[in-house]
């Protein structure tokens, strides 16, 4: 308990300390929430959104889960597309991996891991449909890391499909749909895939035609 509490002390401190860099700034942020990026990202400790792209509170709207997913089933997910899409009018849907994913490290074990083996069944199917690609890697760790990226791909594929995405640019709306993967080992992200209303673009010369 006496390590919870450290929470509450470290808050006050940094509620003083942004208080004293900008008196404003919760009165500000408490009477409106206007960002422009709607951050979709593995719920792993290690790729907080804001942090990553160094933008303050109310800046990111953020929606996490294991794996970085996007499925019709998953009417969280959905609804939280629906909001930035439709009410907060965001301008760039993120899907955003990372290297070294654990929900894609398991994903690729044959052993049993419970319940959430059916949440991987979906990077599993994606790690099916480009066996051939993956298996050209000489290494486990290349392995894991292009299924890391495809995964991102695939998810980007399934945020445009969605009738929220779709419908919104039938209407005219603006906005872009990007694919992202971040790695912990440097800290740098790389971009990987872009998508608009006309148009679908894949970062870098490494992937093949099909994924286009």
């Amino acid at each position: 308990m006496d390590d919870f509490k450290k929470i509450f002390e470290k808050n006050k401190a940094w509620a003083a300390s942004t208080t004293a860099a900008n008196p404003n700034f919760f009165e500000s942020l408490a009477h409106q929430q206007n960002p422009e990026h709607l951050w979709i990202g593995c719920s792993d400790s290690r790729v907080p959104a804001n942090q990553i792209m160094d933008l303050p509170p109310g800046e990111v709207f953020v929606h996490r889960n294991i794996a970085n997913i996007v499925v019709p089933s998953d009417l969280n997910c959905l609804s939280v597309l629906q909001y930035a899409i439709e009410v907060l009018k965001v301008r760039h849907v993120i899907v955003c991996g990372h290297y070294g994913c654990g929900g894609i490290e398991a994903s690729m074990s044959e052993r049993k891991n419970g319940m959430i083996d059916n949440w991987l069944r979906h990077i599993r199917t994606t790690a099916r449909i480009y066996r051939d690609l993956i298996e050209k890697a000489t290494t486990h760790e290349a392995k894991s890391d292009l299924l890391c990226e495809l995964n991102v791909i695939e998810q980007v594929h399934n945020v445009c499909a969605t009738t929220i995405v779709q419908d919104a640019w039938d209407a005219g709306q603006k906005f872009s749909v990007h694919g992202i993967i971040y790695s912990v080992r440097n800290g740098l992200l790389k971009d990987l895939i872009h998508c608009e209303a006309d148009k679908v673009e894949i970062k870098g010369e490494d992937y093949p035609t099909v994924l286009r």
